[in-house]
């Protein structure tokens, strides 16, 4: 049997059960994922608290070094003393006798700040730089950073250096530092750590194989570790609460501290497939979860089509051909479930009772119809049977014995045909040979009135045509048109033609009578009733009525007049098979 296939539609049973199956899954795996993201949330929130915790501490203990740093700067500014003998001095002995001290007290207390690498004091008015550091990698690099800081306190001579974060990063011939700086006596103190510095005891600490920690600018710019900035693609940014996620190819977690003292943070970058590597068990049971679900749906439709979709589609296949009007259609025998055996059982009994009664019925029709068929082919006008006898009276009169026996002849003839035309068609040659005879009896009725002549080609004698079809056309004009006043001429036309791209065998009586009656035309070309209470037009009902019996639709009768007078009709017969040599 062949397949059919439903169009998709929200009250579809097919899309009904697909709903249901999404209801029942959808939200499992919603589950499956909002837990799977949930606890990989979880996971990164502890990760980043223990780091940010750590990095907290780092901060802190930082800014406390720093704190120490700005509290040993300002017991210096407060107590004044060697500032004034250098800013005061009268001499150049003197001068330097108050450097010489000043440097030996910066010399004294560096080693005990370990968040600073020098100490330094910038004299304007004499252009003078000291600094007091523990060591000289490069000394190229610490001229630099001397000119650097001269001329960053001579482009803002009004800075004092007594803010709660007065520490400021700054990158120094492609290295950042951090520097602190006061003025007093018109003179400026100060201090600065190299940023590499202040990482030395955070390296210590591990951030996996891709990930690591720096300081940061409050711009975002590394100011530690370019490289690794460089390979993770982070963006850096001080997260003061949470983290946040960055990087292009891997996700990196970053959690930072701001400093208290400085503009800068200390940043931490942890590779996030790090962080979730404890959780493979945890997120292949989603994936297998997410694939099971979704075979569970494939499976459970495809079994669901199986045991309901397909015996429904093969029903309704039924159903669709029966719709057609193929009746002798029926439902297979399957292994399926007891309802639908039940219901296809129930659907081949009822097809084959209404298949029976269907048979029955058209079997009735069709004997009416040939009853019918018959009843109005036998129809034998009394006025031409009166007329006849009449016409062989008269000759008996006459003693014409040759007319008699051409009449008697021609009405054996006639009577042949009209008790043996219970068939349904006959020969168009049988029906032109019939409406000779029949014309040949008129003539002895009216000599020297009534001439006819026939145009059909050899090749249509032999088609079927309903018998008396052309004979009643006749008959009607004799009856209505030929008089003793004026002779009368018939033409017999056959030919073929196409109507729909189908072809038809065209018949055609015509006559040069008065023609029909307007009031008849208007009633044919209405399809109405012409038979009235004298039964006068009942030879046109008659081949209306057989047409209908016959052919249905398809055959058709057309009744017009010609000018300057007569009557033309034409009937339209399909023909199945055409043969024109």
């Amino acid at each position: 049997m062949d397949r059919i296939r439903l169009k998709w539609s929200p009250n579809s049973l097919q899309s009904k059960l697909l709903s249901g199956m999404l209801m029942l899954t959808v939200p499992l795996l919603i589950v499956i994922i909002l837990g799977s993201q949930y606890a990989i949330s979880v996971v990164r929130s502890q990760v980043s608290d223990s780091y940010r915790n750590l990095t907290t501490l780092y901060m802190n203990q930082v800014d406390n070094e720093l704190e120490k740093v700005d509290k040993y700067l300002n017991s210096l500014v407060a107590s004044g003393m060697q500032f004034i003998a250098i800013s005061q001095a009268k001499t150049e002995n003197d001068y330097y006798k108050a450097n010489i001290s000043l440097f030996n007290t910066f010399q004294d207390n560096l080693p005990l700040y370990s968040a600073v690498d020098a100490f330094f004091m910038y004299y304007p008015d004499r252009d003078d730089f000291l600094s007091a550091a523990k060591t000289i990698d490069d000394y190229s690099q610490s001229i630099k950073l001397q000119e650097y800081i001269k001329q960053m306190i001579d482009a803002e001579p009004g800075v004092n250096g007594f803010g709660s974060a007065s520490w400021k990063s700054q990158e120094i011939n492609g290295e950042y530092y951090i520097l602190h700086i006061m003025r007093t006596e018109g003179l400026y103190i100060g201090a600065w750590q190299k940023a590499d510095s202040m990482m030395i005891p955070i390296n210590f600490i591990s951030f996996g194989t891709k990930g690591g920690s720096l300081f940061a600018t409050a711009e975002g710019k590394a100011m530690t570790n370019k490289a690794l900035v460089e390979n993770t693609t982070a963006q850096l940014s001080p997260v003061p609460k949470g983290y946040q996620l960055s990087g292009v190819k891997n996700q990196f977690l970053v959690v930072g501290a701001a400093s208290v003292k400085g503009d800068f943070s200390l940043i931490a970058i942890i590779p996030d497939e790090q962080i979730l590597e404890n959780l493979p068990y945890f997120r292949w049971l989603a994936v297998l979860a997410s694939i099971a679900s979704l075979l569970v749906v494939l499976t459970g439709l495809a079994y669901l089509r199986r045991i309901v979709l397909v015996p429904m589609n093969r029903l309704l296949l039924a159903m669709k051909r029966i719709r057609e009007g193929n009746l002798n259609i029926r439902i297979e025998r399957n292994s399926g479930s007891d309802e639908f055996q039940v219901v296809n059982h129930t659907f081949n009994s009822m097809m084959e009772q209404i298949q029976e009664l269907t048979i029955n019925v058209y079997e009735e029709k069709l004997s009416k119809q040939r009853e019918e068929l018959q009843r109005l082919q036998l129809q034998i006008n009394p006025h031409f049977f009166l007329n006849s006898l009449n016409i062989i009276y008269h000759l008996a009169k006459v003693k014409d014995y040759e007319l008699i026996k051409e009449m008697s002849q021609c009405l054996v003839r006639y009577f042949r045909f009209m008790f043996r035309s219970n068939l349904s068609f006959v020969s168009l040659k049988d029906e032109l040979e019939h409406t000779a005879n029949y014309l040949r009896i008129q003539e002895l009725r009216f000599p020297d009135q009534l001439a006819y002549s026939a145009d059909v080609p050899e090749y249509l004698v032999g088609e079927l045509v309903p018998p008396l079809i052309i004979h009643t056309f006749v008959e009607n004009t004799i009856k209505h048109a030929v008089t003793l006043d004026q002779p009368i001429h018939l033409t017999i036309r056959a030919d073929i033609t196409a109507n729909n791209n189908k072809p038809y065998l065209k018949l055609c009586i015509e006559d040069t009578g008065n023609g029909f009656p307007t009031d008849v035309l208007l009633a044919i070309r209405k399809n109405k009733s012409l038979v009235n209470e004298q039964g006068e037009h009942i030879g046109i009902w008659n081949v209306q009525r057989r047409l209908k019996l016959l052919y249905g639709d398809e055959a058709s009768l057309e009744i017009s007049n010609q000018l300057p007078h007569g009557a033309e009709v034409c009937v339209m017969l399909p023909m199945p098979k055409v043969e024109t040599g």
